[in-house]
């Protein structure tokens, strides 16, 4: 592990000259635009981390303030408190040309922007920086990485949990204490851009549909409820207003089409459209608008999902990952890095131990990599304080984080280290979290709770990685269009799955397993490239997996794809009997996300 120095100071350096606002809010609830702010703290600092300013409200929301028992902000303490319009532009101020920090700064951040969309206005924001995210850069040596742990770590003591006024006091702690570890690790800060928007809505739930897929009418026969409809072109009727009255009818529309479709309704069959080209070469039949009214009328009764818990037959621990869409045409399978001889790897173990490894071609580090997992060792793909060795292999002395592990001492070694017989004995451990090769299984075994896999990579080139997820059915095809998570729809409707962008290098997709609706088998968790680049160009991707926001990891693996792939799938969630499962995958291919998600039925922009 890195010795950081015990000294903890602001950083000297520029690259951590900022001028700070750090926020904490209270709630009355977890979803932004549905639920509300109860409390708000502001805290600001000016570059060299001397105070600036300091704001703290309770605030009447005009709702139920929600779990009492955690907050303890009833509605009598509430109800003479301002509203969020009222003090709207005191926080604007505040918040101004500044940077917003926050623990588990996405929570914090979307909160504020629908309240300030409430008011017809946008934060006044445009980075951000989560503590959270930025511990699990600097990966301190603690059990878990939330605000108490970390207040403790960093010498800071909390008075009073969840209370935004005492939160955001602590925050300025735990802020000081990361960036000097940070400066001391040499790390860049996970700033995410966050540039005003003005298009945060209220929260509206989307209904998924309630039915089960029936599949396709009979030649001239009726509609069923659940059947999946795609509608193109110009319509008489308003599109919105067919929609609604499809909904209503207990159909589920789609905004794709797939080889799951039922029915696709035009006005205009030549038109040549994407749809009708997919309707045409799945066989999808075509109806007109009048038409489709006419069988609007008479929908006929369908079968409600969840009537009976689905089970199917899953693969053990032992088996291959499983196989992508039959509609995904099959592709070169990722290469991967042999793993050291079994007398290599006789009596040696570097459990608990977390190797970094510089230098070498991809295809040579992807083999260290490898062989120090088979060891039991955790794969890192960032110098942190959790790192204990370093294997440089050619070309890895010129890396300029050579400097910063010389001066911290860590444990260098070349790459014969890594086949070498001789055993480590400083009994090193890390973490507790469990190390997952390619194709491992693990049980959730914390029923009830949601789980994030986390996905993080060194930038090497100048490219966005986009992280997607797709609950699928038995068929391997999404539902509904809702059932596909991406950057421009981040959360489900009924908050069962939620993406989270943390920093440039790290995204998060969290499920809530035991939720999610019978008919889903599997939760598939993708990476996708955006642009020609490959990921090899952008090195090794970590994964981690929690249950809960900042909870120890539960287990770790690190991916690394071949020359050509642009879509890797990372990790599936699947189930196994009445629990849930985690796989790792690594499965990587040369296309891009369009052709990865026409695979599970959803269409998107190429």
């Amino acid at each position: 592990m890195a010795p950081l120095s015990s000294a903890l100071k602001w950083p000297a350096a520029p690259d951590y000259f900022h001028d700070w606002a750090l926020v904490d809010v209270e709630t009355s609830g977890l979803r932004p635009g549905r639920d509300r702010v109860l409390s708000l703290a502001v805290l600001t600092l000016d570059p060299h981390g001397r105070q600036t300013g300091a704001f703290s409200t309770l605030l009447n929301p005009g709702c139920d303030p929600g779990p009492v028992h955690i907050h303890g902000l009833t509605p009598a303490r509430l109800a003479d408190a301002p509203t969020f319009e009222e003090i709207a532009p005191q926080v604007g101020a505040l918040l101004g040309n500044r940077v917003l920090v926050a623990h588990n700064a996405q929570f914090d951040y979307d909160f504020l922007a629908h309240e300030f969309a409430r008011v017809r206005s946008w934060v006044p924001v445009s980075r951000r920086l989560c503590t959270l995210a930025l511990n699990r850069l600097v990966g301190p040596a603690t059990p878990d990485l939330r605000l108490g742990t970390l207040a403790e770590h960093y010498g800071v003591r909390q008075l009073k949990a969840h209370d935004a006024q005492d939160d955001v006091r602590v925050l300025s702690g735990i802020l000081r204490g990361s960036l000097s570890a940070a400066e001391q690790l040499g790390l860049s800060l996970p700033l995410l851009s966050c540039p005003p928007r003005q298009d945060y809505k209220p929260y509206v739930p989307k209904t998924p549909c309630a039915y089960r897929n029936p599949g396709r009418p009979a030649p001239g026969g009726s509609l069923m409820q659940g059947m999946k409809v795609a509608i193109t072109g110009e319509t008489r009727v308003s599109r919105e207003e067919l929609i609604a009255r499809s909904v209503a009818a207990g159909l589920n529309v789609m905004t794709s089409v797939s080889g799951q479709t039922s029915v696709v309704v035009t006005n205009d069959p030549r038109a040549g459209s994407a749809k009708l080209n997919r309707a045409a070469d799945e066989g999808v039949p075509i109806v007109d608008e009048p038409t489709y009214l006419r069988l609007l009328e008479s929908v006929r009764p369908g079968q409600a999902k969840g009537a009976a818990r689905q089970r199917r037959t899953v693969e053990g621990p032992g088996s291959r990952p499983a196989a992508p869409p039959a509609s995904t045409p099959s592709l070169p399978v990722q290469r991967t890095a042999a793993t050291a001889s079994s007398t290599a790897l006789a009596g040696r173990s570097l459990t608990g131990r977390r190797v970094l490894v510089i230098g070498g071609t991809h295809f040579e580090a992807a083999e260290a990599r490898a062989r120090a997992v088979a060891l039991g060792a955790s794969a890192a793909v960032n110098l942190s304080a959790s790192v204990s060795d370093v294997v440089v292999l050619p070309g890895g002395e010129a890396d300029r984080r050579m400097g910063r592990i010389t001066t911290l001492g860590l444990r260098v070694h070349d790459a014969d280290w890594l086949l070498a017989p001789a055993a480590i004995t400083d009994g090193h451990q890390s973490n507790a979290a469990a190390v997952l090769a390619r194709g491992a299984v693990i049980d959730l075994t914390d029923t009830g709770a949601a789980w994030t896999v986390a996905a993080t990579w060194r930038q090497q080139t100048a490219c966005d990685v986009d992280v997607v997820a797709f609950a699928v059915d038995a068929h391997e095809q999404v539902p509904g269009d809702e059932d596909f998570i991406f950057y421009g729809a981040p959360e489900h409707p009924d908050g069962t799955m939620h993406l989270g962008t943390d920093g440039p290098t790290e995204q998060a997709v969290t499920v809530d397993p035991e939720r999610l609706p019978l008919e889903i088998h599997r939760v598939v968790i993708a990476a996708a490239i955006d642009g020609a680049a490959t990921f090899s160009d952008v090195g090794a991707i970590e994964i981690t997996v929690t249950s809960g926001i900042g909870a120890a990891p539960a287990a770790r693996a690190t991916l690394d794809a071949a020359t050509t792939e642009r879509t890797m799938i990372l990790a599936e969630l699947y189930r196994r009997g009445e629990g849930w499962r985690l796989r790792v995958v690594g499965q990587g291919y040369d296309h891009g996300l369009a052709r990865l998600a026409r695979g599970y039925g959803v269409d998107v922009a190429a």
